[in-house]
């Protein structure tokens, strides 16, 4: 019982002997004390929340000393080179392509910032599934992307590990995991019951031990290696895995790990049992039926092919489908059950098992960097892989799993090295594809693709759980992975046994998710497994597919291509068989899902442009050619009839399928190889085979003919447009395609550029995602071909991002320059890529205004045609197909309908026509006949076209046509053709002659004949002669009768008529136009320019061509005598000048009409450009007129406001904190992105005036201090307008019908929001306007000259007259709603500044405050003074005169007490009282020198009678100024030292006695410092101080200078409050001269002084009383006060100078500065790091977004700051997001980002993780929109955020 007494020891102790102990040679006593300790520390039975036992195991791991300093010790020798730190979902990392070799490659934060990657290609990303840190991998990327750490570390400078150190590690370790793995087993239930809480259960309690497993393995390699020696080892599993014998929990522990490994084969052990044969069909999980056949068959040579295959296929079709696994699967693991050798593998076992539970995925991720480990941990994981996938299958959580289990296999599948050890020593490959293969048989189903019934081919089920969900992502991308190492893909791509079972997994896919059309009824219920067919056919065809092509590139990989060519081809046949497939489609249905298709496909492509192999030695027999052919033309035909709306009844789906079938990522894995195989078919079969097929397919043969009425029984009327149309550009794509036909990767690159920037221009994103990815890899620079961004340089010009006032936010775009308009455009690409076919009509609409711009053409353009590039030379077989009879006829017979005016041509028609002409025309067959052999007319009687070149087809006449027509149609009714004297010929020959013309017959004959004809012959192919028998389609109706048409044209007289047609002049064709043809205009043009374009080619090109065309023109034009005037050419005539006169009188109406909305956008809308200014002056026009009108934006009458219906203006009330965000500095605060950084806010405005109220509140009496400054520097009211007016009654009606308006438009109607009725602007009340009384206008404005005393008792009586109390009216009612609005606007906080909540006095200091805030931020808008002059765009939204006016009425209820009134102290020396008559604590009242003066202005103004005299106004001025004036002469004084104090005083002394002594700054300076010297003297203090803070001397200047400072703020308030009550205009001046020209216009100076500079600020005192005597009252107040300190005096005293202009925080100019350092910065009141971080651009705080953590009363903490720090208006910038969200009030919205990247775009969320840089314009908007309020009227989106933010 040694371990008893051991345990009762101090575990530190029994460690340290432990140690020693075993240290010893014979160590053997204490091996044996180790263990007993041990099987009482780590008994599996105990618990395992207990932590008891984690304790012990890390004592003794230390071996007596303390577990830190064990792990500084042990990482100090660590060996490490690599990185690999492992991370898990939503980490940030990063990625540079530059420094990859495997795509793959990630970096962490801190390797990535250490190491240098300026001008690399790199992102920013949010990992999805977890990585980890490849530096220091050199497998992976590339040395010089190492970080500093990573690339100094190499192993050998680091001490070798001293033995004893980690020697308790080896003994207890081993015995800890076998504890954890004991834990695993006991807690796994096997039955299906075991629900996935269970198991969370389990893993929840072993969080603890596997975190401490996590904990040694970041200590460093020394500890890593321990610990792959003990999992590797498989002595010490083989001791310790089954436990002791007499053990009986270990045992029943054992087993239940033995019957979880049972089945965790593919195939499990009961089947294994039944069948002792190899040959045994093997069930596969919960599947239809299919069977997977595993053994190990004969190894099958290559070339016996695939026969044996054939006979199996062939029993039980639809039932089971075989598939062999090839000897090559030699690897029993992953078909029968796994055996474990090591506790690596059993560790890894149970990870799987328990589905992947995080910390364990993290902890064998951590032990990568141990070379010896990822080997074994590598095989161990491809040997648990068929497991993997069972698991997988069976999980619930398949999402999760998926990530963890990519997380893992990326770390290994990704270094090549690795990749191949594996392929070779445990056949991944194989285990793949078996396993793939395995998976996607559980879901198979019966193929319904044509031959419904006898199908034996099977397909996967689209809306099985397994695609829906994309379970198989982690395998396919494991695949993919793999592929991408050229080594492991030489592998597969020789092993032709692995190519057939990878083929037939392919053909899984082939004709997947079968779309059937709907005739009758809409379908009920609209699949949307097509998301689930697209997403497999691209993960688990095409990317492999892409991956095996890249390695297929030169000429010695050959022999390669041919395998799977060949391949592709047998599986093709096997296809064929299996659907039953002979030779026409079954009609509607389609799928578009053909993968075996396109592996021919591209591999064919790559074999001819990259390996130089000949394209017939890789082709199959024609008749396989046929076949290969159909279903991707059906795909083309269905395109067409899903945009002629055929699929309706299918529902919205089929459209989503279309798209997505050309969409920019499927593009080139889905349409473009279907492309190129139909061009591939087109260039080896017969031409008229070719083209008959296409209008078969896509259903207008029956159109074309000739007759003017048909039949068709396909189609209805309106769908045969667009089905021709779709029919004729699908043939002059595939002819003019040239993606795979021989251009080049940077041609490629740029033609698709091109075509993207046509449609519209394109942020760079954009175009990055919208370029196809093959053949063009964007990332990494692909050597010898040109880059994406030097290639978008050459064609795009750069449109840097502008931001209009209006507040929409523009990215920088990408625009095509001119001449890639000009030579560049190609509408074919653009129809070929555009997903809606909106864009097409953009692109064509972008042409013709580029062409009307560039003076190329005006009218409406013709699609441009554009010239191509060569074909190569295996493909020259397509411009057979121009040259073709079958195509011929009917370019000729679209011709003449089209000419004829026959139903459902269009110009579309007429213009594919033309193109395929004029193809035809640029790709000429090389004939060896010499090609203007005179045709001889006898030889073709009974054939349309004498030969197939389309030059001499060209100017072929027809004579006579027969055709079928209904005997309705209006050639029935004609008589014989007239015989004239020409046409002597007798009415029998033309019979003889006339041509008849089936498509179908002749498509038919021709596929007997191809079909019939032996090999041999397949060379020579023999053309026949068209007979004419007519065939009539079986079951045609009865009533079409033959008819022969006289036509007499050729395609060239034709396309000469429909010239003239289209340029309606008959003469237009001299016959010589040929000669003086200029031929540089015909590039772009409409029709007539194309025909003339089309007839000078074809006249170069032949000259009996030539002849024929002046010929014609002769015949057709007659010339016409000049005097005679057709009467129907006078009409045509007028036709047109009446069109032109009309068109005229439009323009000049729509001019008209945008003039007005001009001026009314200026007048009204003025929110868009806060600079305009604009005459609309609210203030100024009021007063002037005798009684102004107001016009109701609701019922549109004007009228005046009166007591009864009173009118209002609309305006917006919202509380503001911004004034109380002005900072003494005008530098902006900088944003803190580090520790060492702070903000501090005690500098604010706000902060300083609060804190000179309560100085006042401790000292002076509380009515008085209230009336001494202002408040609403925070939360103050502002009151804005949109300048328009309504009668209060008629706004209470439209409220009225807003509320019951249930669409609300995210404002809250409860609230009082509203949209002003004609400009829309926000709103939330109305403001009355007092009713004009223009009468006494005149004298209340008209300046007296009364003496100052006489008008000094003016204004003391006005004050004294109590107020006429206001008599009950509507308007008084509205007057008092509006005073609640405004309260209710801001928070109670923000009003109750008094001792006692809600006294009068606060009410008083409240009304006056919202006056001063509106004043003061006028001032803010003007820039901080008023040197602009005018009534600039602020003071023209301003309404602060009916506010004013309001605020008066509502003040006149509080009269002030005279005894205190501050008036008679400004004018009146008063004798003092004595001291003791005061009682103690009564306390003094503000001294005047502490007042805030424009605070008294406004108490003076608002509470004198309204409307106040001017010259009242003025005297009130001037009184307040002198005391300003003395408030300016201490607060200076302050600021001299001693001696400079002491030499003023006496030099202005001497002064006192002279004339003009009281307006002189020297004597009355003097007399200041004098005064305030007296008793307590206020210099005390400051004795010390000044001389550190003035180094200058005072002179004169200087003084004056500082006084004009301190006084302008109180001339700049009075002004605009004298130009908003009179209507004054504001002059405007230097800002040198503000304060003359000020102080002239508020009447203190008579006219400015001459040099304007020499004003002098003294020179504008105008006392009442005695100047000196007034000066010492006011000073002896201040100094007889008891209670103060000198130095709260001072504070008092000294006053603010100017604020500077509010300003948001100063931004770095790198984004990333930013998020790293707030990212991941814990919030300050939860201590945690946010989900969602944000920053306050105000105030610099960080809070959390929609984070529970910091809620109070249910507010989240983002608006809670906006309440607290800008009175609910909130600016956040989003860390995680890089955008900026505004929160006012209860709404918010996104305002956009200031952070653009290099292209001047957006990265909302860091999507695409690119560095971002400050755009300073965007944020100068943001600013100013903050400062000017403007928020709500700019910003459109608003939601209500319910506290949630």
């Amino acid at each position: 019982m040694m371990a008893a007494s051991l345990l009762r020891r101090d575990k530190k102790a029994t460690a340290a002997h432990l140690k020693v102990d075993l240290s010893r040679t014979d160590n053997s006593s204490g091996v044996r004390q180790l263990q007993e300790l041990l099987d009482v520390v780590l008994n599996p039975e105990t618990p395992a929340a207990d932590t008891e036992a984690l304790d012990w195991c890390k004592c003794l791991i230390a071996g007596g000393e303390g577990f830190e300093e064990f792990c500084k010790t042990v990482r100090s020798y660590d060996n490490a080179t690599l990185c690999g730190l492992v991370w898990t979902a939503n980490f940030v990392a990063y990625r540079c392509r530059t420094c990859g070799i495997s795509p793959c490659m990630s970096l962490c934060a801190e390797c990535f910032n250490n190491g240098d990657h300026t001008g690399h290609d790199f992102n920013m990303f949010r990992s999805q599934a977890g990585g980890a840190c490849d530096c220091g991998d050199s497998n992976v990327m590339r040395e010089t992307g190492f970080c500093r750490r990573h690339r100094l570390r190499t192993g050998e400078n680091v001490p070798s590990i001293p033995r004893d150190l980690l020697l308790m590690s080896e003994m207890v370790l081993p015995r800890f995991i076998l504890c954890i793995i004991q834990y695993l087993r006991d807690g796994y239930i096997e039955s299906d019951t075991s629900t996935e809480r269970d198991l969370q259960k389990v893993l929840q309690h072993l969080e603890p031990q596997i975190s401490f497993l996590e904990e040694l393995t970041k200590m460093g390699g020394a500890m890593r290696t321990v610990l792959t020696k003990i999992l590797t080892n498989q002595q010490i599993f083989k001791e310790l895995s089954m436990g002791k014998e007499e053990n009986l929990f270990a045992k029943k522990n054992y087993d239940k790990y033995l019957s979880a490994l049972k089945n965790s084969g593919l195939v499990s052990v009961e089947e294994k049992a039944q069948g002792a044969n190899a040959d045994v069909a093997v069930g596969a999980e919960g599947g239809a039926g299919a069977m997977v056949l595993l053994g190990n068959a004969a190894p099958a040579s290559p070339d016996e092919s695939n026969k044996e295959e054939d006979q199996d296929a062939g029993q039980s079709v639809g039932q089971r489908k075989r598939v062999k696994l090839s000897s090559s699967t030699k690897d029993p693991c992953i078909i029968e059950s796994l055996k474990h050798k090591c506790f690596l593998e059993e560790l890894l076992f149970w990870t799987i098992k328990y589905e992947f539970p995080q910390k364990m995925v993290t902890f064998l991720l951590n032990m990568l960097p141990d070379q010896d480990y990822k080997i074994t941990f590598t095989k161990t994981f491809v040997q648990h892989y068929a497991f993997i996938m069972k698991t997988l299958m069976k999980s619930h959580e398949s999402d999760t799993m998926s990530n963890r289990i990519v997380h893992i296999s990326v770390q290994l599948f990704s270094n090549e090295e690795l990749a191949r050890h594996v392929t070779e020593e445990c056949q991944l490959l194989d285990i793949m594809v078996t396993v793939l293969l395995y998976m996607m048989e559980s879901c198979l189903i019966k193929s319904e693709l044509q031959d419904e019934e006898n199908s034996r081919h099977v397909v996967v089920n689209c809306s099985e759980a397994l695609l829906k969900n994309n379970t198989y992502w982690p395998l396919v991308s494991d695949f993919i992975n793999i592929l991408s190492h050229q080594s492991v893909a030489k592998k597969f791509l020789e092993d032709h046994s692995l190519l057939m079972l990878w083929m037939s997994f392919v053909s899984f896919f082939q004709g997947m998710n079968l779309n059937k059309r709907e005739l009758n009824e809409h379908v009920e219920f609209e699949s949307q497994t097509y998301y689930a067919a697209f997403a497999a056919e691209l993960e688990a065809c095409a990317q492999p597919m892409w991956g095996l092509l890249t390695h297929c590139k030169v000429k010695e990989t050959q022999e390669y291509t041919k395998t799977v060519v060949r391949y592709c081809l047998e599986t093709l046949q096997i296809w064929f068989d299996a659907i039953g497939f002979n030779d026409e489609p079954a009609p509607n249905q389609v799928t578009f899902h053909l993968p075996l298709h396109r592996y021919y496909a591209m591999f064919l492509s790559k074999a001819v442009k990259c390996q130089g192999l000949d394209l017939d030695s890789l082709l199959p027999d024609q008749e396989m050619l046929m076949k290969i052919m159909v279903h991707p033309l059906q795909i083309q035909a269905s395109l067409s009839e899903i945009h002629s709306n055929m699929w309706v009844r299918n529902g919205l789906q089929i459209k989503g399928q279309a798209m997505t079938y050309v969409q920019s990522h499927f593009c080139n894995s889905m349409i473009d190889p279907d492309i190129y195989l139909l061009q591939v078919c087109a260039s080896r079969l017969d031409p008229d085979y070719f083209i008959s097929s296409v209008f078969e397919r896509f259903k207008v043969v029956d159109l074309l003919t000739m007759a003017s009425q048909h039949q068709n029984a396909a189609l209805d009327s309106e769908q045969e447009r667009p089905m021709l149309e779709g029919a004729l550009t699908f043939l002059v794509i595939l002819t003019s395609l040239r993606v795979h036909l021989g251009m080049t990767d940077d041609e490629i690159l740029r033609a698709e550029m091109v075509s993207q920037l046509c449609m519209n221009d394109r942020t760079h994103s954009a175009l990055l995602d919208l370029i196809p990815e093959n053949p063009n890899p964007k990332s990494g620079i692909v050597p010898g071909s040109c880059s994406f961004e030097e290639m978008l340089s050459a064609v795009a010009d750069f449109k840097a991002p502008v931001f209009e006032p209006g507040g929409s936010m523009q990215q920088g775009m990408y625009t095509p320059k001119a001449e890639v308009w000009e030579k560049e455009f190609d509408p074919i690409m653009v129809v070929l890529r555009t997903v809606y076919r909106r864009e097409v009509q953009s692109a064509m609409d972008r042409y013709s205004a580029f062409l009307k711009q560039s003076g190329l053409h005006t009218g409406n353009p013709w699609p441009p045609y554009k010239e191509r590039t060569p074909l190569h030379p295996c493909y020259k077989g397509l411009t057979k197909l121009l040259h073709c009879k079958t195509l011929h006829i009917v370019i000729f017979t679209l011709l003449y309908k089209v000419w004829m005016d026959h139903q459902n041509m269009s110009e579309h028609v007429l213009c594919m026509v033309m193109y395929l002409i004029e193809l035809g025309l640029d790709n000429q067959v090389q004939d060896n006949k010499q090609e203007e052999e005179p045709c001889i007319e006898e030889h073709c009687h009974d054939s349309w076209f004498p030969g197939t070149n389309l030059l001499s087809n060209l100017h072929h006449v027809i004579n006579f046509v027969r055709v079928r027509v209904p005997e309705t149609a209006p050639e029935v009714k004609r008589e014989a053709p007239p015989s004239t004297s020409t046409e002597a010929s007798s009415y029998g020959q033309n019979l003889r002659e006339a041509q008849v013309f089936s498509l179908v017959a002749e498509r038919r004959r021709k596929f007997q004949e191809i079909i019939n004809r032996s090999n041999t012959e397949a060379a020579q192919v023999v053309r026949p002669k068209s007979s004419s028998t007519r065939w009539v389609p079986p079951g045609t109706p009865p009533q079409l009768v033959t008819e022969i048409l006289e036509i007499r044209e050729s395609m060239l007289s034709l396309l000469i008529k429909l010239h003239q047609k289209l340029s309606s002049k008959q003469n237009y064709l001299s016959p010589s136009w040929l000669d003086d043809m200029d031929t540089s205009r015909h590039t772009h043009g409409d029709g007539i320019t194309a025909i003339e374009r089309i007839l000078t080619k074809a006249a170069a090109r032949s000259s009996q061509i030539k002849r024929s065309i002046q010929d014609i023109c002769g015949k057709t034009c007659p010339p016409v005598p000049p005097k005679k005037n057709n009467p129907s050419d006078k009409k045509t005539m007028d036709k047109e000048e009446r069109r032109q006169r009309a068109r005229e009188r439009q323009q000049k109406l729509l001019a008209e009409f945008a003039s007005r909305q001009k001026s009314f956008m200026e007048t009204a809308m003025d929110v868009e450009s806060p600079e305009t200014e604009a005459a609309m002056d609210l203030g100024a026009s009021e007063v002037m007129e005798s009684e102004v009108l107001y016009d109701c934006v609701i019922c549109g009458q004007s009228g005046p406001s009166t007591e009864d219906r009173p009118t209002g203006l609309v305006v917006l009330l919202q509380a503001s904190s911004v004034l109380g965000h002005r900072c003494k500095n005008q530098e902006a605060k900088k944003l803190p992105t580090s520790d060492e950084e702070h903000i501090y806010a005690a500098d604010t405005c706000g902060v300083s005036h609060d804190v000179m109220l309560t100085l006042m509140q401790r000292f002076f009496k509380d009515s008085s201090c209230l009336q001494s400054v202002s408040i609403g520097w925070d939360g103050g009211v502002y009151v804005q307008t949109c300048g328009h007016t309504l009668h209060i009654d008629c706004h209470k009606s439209y409220m009225e019908s807003l509320r019951n308006d249930q669409v609300l438009q995210g404002f809250s109607v409860d609230k009082g929001e509203f949209t002003c009725p004609l400009c829309r602007q926000f709103a939330n009340s109305v403001l009355p306007c007092r009713p004009g009384r223009g009468t006494d206008a005149g004298a209340w404005h008209s300046s007296s000259n009364k003496k100052t005393l006489v008008l000094v008792k003016e204004v003391e009586d006005l004050q004294e007259r109590l107020a006429p109390f206001p008599t009950e009216s509507n308007l008084t009612k509205e007057m008092e709603l509006v005073i609640k609005d405004v309260k209710n606007t801001t928070q109670r906080k923000y009003m109750d500044y008094g001792k006692n909540p809600g006294s009068p006095d606060n009410d008083f200091l409240f009304m006056y405050s919202v006056a001063r805030t509106n004043l003061e931020l006028e001032l803010v808008h003007r820039g901080g003074n008023l040197c602009s002059g005018g009534a600039s765009a602020a003071a023209k939204r301003s309404c602060l005169n009916q506010l004013f006016h309001v605020l008066a009425m509502h003040m006149r209820l509080y009269s002030i007490d005279s005894a205190y009134n501050p008036w008679t102290k400004l004018t009146q020396v008063i004798e003092r009282r004595e001291a003791d008559d005061f009682d103690d604590d009564e306390r003094p009242e503000v001294p005047m020198l502490f007042r805030d003066i424009p605070s008294l202005l406004i108490i003076f103004v608002l509470t004198m009678p309204q409307p106040l005299r001017k010259e009242h106004f003025t005297c009130v001025v001037k009184m307040l100024y002198n005391l300003q004036f003395t408030q300016a002469l201490a607060a200076l004084s302050i600021k001299f030292s001693p001696e400079e104090r002491q030499a003023w005083s006496t030099s202005g002394a001497l002064k006192k006695n002279a004339a003009n002594a009281e307006t002189s700054f020297e004597a009355l300076l003097s007399h200041v410092i004098s005064e305030l010297s007296k008793d307590k003297s206020v210099y005390k203090v400051n004795a010390e101080e000044t001389s550190m803070l003035m180094s200058g001397v005072w002179s004169p200047q200087s003084i004056e200078f500082s006084l004009q400072q301190l006084c302008l703020p109180f001339l700049r308030l009075s002004c605009l409050l004298q130009h908003h009550l009179y209507g004054d205009t504001l002059t405007g001046c230097l800002e040198e001269e503000e304060f003359p020209s000020l102080a002239v216009c508020l009447g203190l100076l008579a006219s400015a002084p001459q040099p304007s500079n020499t004003a002098h600020s003294a020179s504008c005192l105008q006392w009442a009383v005695d100047a000196f005597g007034l000066v010492t009252q006011w000073c002896a107040e201040v100094t007889g006060l008891s209670q103060m300190q000198a130095e709260q005096s001072l504070t008092l005293l000294v006053q603010e100078p100017e604020w500077a202009a509010p300003r948001l925080l100063q931004l770095p100019d790198n984004y990333n500065v930013i998020f790293q350092y707030y990212h991941r910065k814990a919030c300050t009141a939860c201590k945690k790091v946010p989900k969602d971080p944000a920053l306050c651009l105000v105030c610099g705080a960080f809070v959390c977004l929609k984070g529970v953590c910091c809620k109070q009363q249910g507010i989240c903490e983002c608006v809670l700051h906006s309440q607290h720090c800008g009175a609910a208006t909130g600016i956040f910038l989003l860390i995680n997001a890089s955008v900026i969200i505004i929160i006012r009030g209860h709404r918010f919205c996104l305002w956009g980002s200031v952070y653009l990247d290099a292209h001047g775009e957006e990265d909302r969320d860091l999507r695409r993780g690119k560095p971002l840089f400050l755009c300073e314009e965007r944020y100068r908007v943001l600013e100013q929109q903050w400062v000017s309020h403007t928020f709500d009227h700019i910003n459109k989106r608003w939601g209500p955020h319910y506290n949630g933010l």
